[in-house]
């Protein structure tokens, strides 16, 4: 069996959990032959986490050194490549992307979500970058139809995270029944005005469920203060959970009757765990979800501004909303090992 070295690449040790889930799926991904070793924003967290060999992601020397020992480069899925939350982001993935193929190494796009572009020379780094790779799978149709404008050959398969195995969490079984899980995550558009809204309307859904509340920060730096600020009003009906490990995270979600999110992979969790879906979207990749599986909600700029609307609509997503079947779950998370495939094709033995 030939060992080989593959740098991964993404936004990892950030705290945020849908990209320590991307991470985690792609290392329950790479075939036996391959030796990860990931780029972290938290090296000793990261190696702590997972076993893996880290560096710091922001100290060029260490990367470059990195680089040299690996015999590939993956972009470990996610939305990379845009320009609209950052406009160093890629610059930062690109131009390592691009030393990378400078350097001989076999570079894969894996997972990824391209864009939005707005800027002509990210759109032209992308550009350049993916025709580059040796391979690439996307996760939705809006990025493969970009590519194929490209003129650049891709696999289309559901986000990895589909087929992230999850973990029970014990300490769930322990609080009262039914449960609705709540995942907000700041945000421009999410307005004082909005956030009071919502939590109003979060109050009525309460009342009119006797749910229990699961108020769940993704990424503690950008969520833990709104979970803050809506708990209060809803003292022993609610709990805020941190969980760092993304399979916990995924498994808290096996225990919830309905999720209201932002965050694009609590959407994914809680639908591959069969839990009732509904979206507050800031972002285009929501949308694709949304268009996708068929999971109803609203664009956070459009979020009505009556408390009461918010409370009926989602009340009768509760009563009467459907998760996904079985079947369906089954044949995402099939079509999502699709990238696993890809993975063995580049750096099997």
């Amino acid at each position: 069996m030939v060992k080989m070295r593959s740098l991964l690449c993404g936004y990892y040790g950030q705290g945020n959990g849908g990209d320590e889930a991307l991470l985690a799926t792609l290392l329950q991904m790479l075939p036996p032959n391959v030796t990860p070793v990931v780029l972290s924003g938290n090296p000793q967290e990261t190696h702590q986490r997972y076993g893996v060999e880290t560096y710091n992601r922001k100290a060029f020397f260490q990367v470059f050194q990195a680089l040299r020992t690996c015999d590939a480069l993956i972009w470990g899925g996610g939305s990379l490549m845009q320009d609209v939350t950052s406009t160093m982001s890629p610059f930062y993935y690109g131009g390592l992307m691009a030393l990378a193929q400078i350097m001989g190494l076999k570079t894969i796009a894996w997972g990824q979500g391209i864009g939005p572009l707005l800027r002509p020379q990210t759109r032209w780094l992308a550009r350049r970058n993916f025709a580059g790779c040796t391979k690439i799978s996307v996760r939705d149709r809006s990025s493969a139809t970009l590519l194929s404008k490209w003129q650049i050959p891709c696999l289309l398969a559901p986000d990895p995270v589909w087929a992230l195995e999850s973990q029970r969490v014990p300490e769930i079984s322990h609080l009262p029944a039914p449960r609705i899980a709540v995942v907000l995550r700041n945000h421009p558009q999410l307005t004082p005005t909005r956030l009071t809204n919502l939590t109003h309307a979060l109050v009525d859904l309460q009342t009119a469920t006797q749910a229990f509340i699961l108020l769940l920060p993704f990424q503690k730096s950008e969520d833990l203060s709104i979970a803050e600020s809506i708990q209060p009003h809803l003292p022993n009906v609610s709990k805020i959970i941190c969980l760092e490990d993304p399979q916990l995270l995924k498994g808290v979600f096996r225990s919830t009757e309905m999720v209201i999110g932002m965050r694009l992979h609590s959407l994914i969790m809680a639908a591959a765990e069969g839990s009732r879906c509904f979206a507050i979207s800031y972002d285009p990749k929501v949308n694709r979800l949304m268009e996708d599986i068929a999971i109803p909600g609203w664009d956070l700029q459009n979020l009505p501004d009556n408390p009461n609307v918010i409370s009926t609509t989602w009340l009768e997503h509760y009563a009467n909303g459907q998760p996904l079947s079985s079947q369906q779950i089954q044949s995402l998370v099939d079509r999502a090992l699709l990238h696993r495939e890809l993975l063995k094709e580049v750096l099997g033995d």
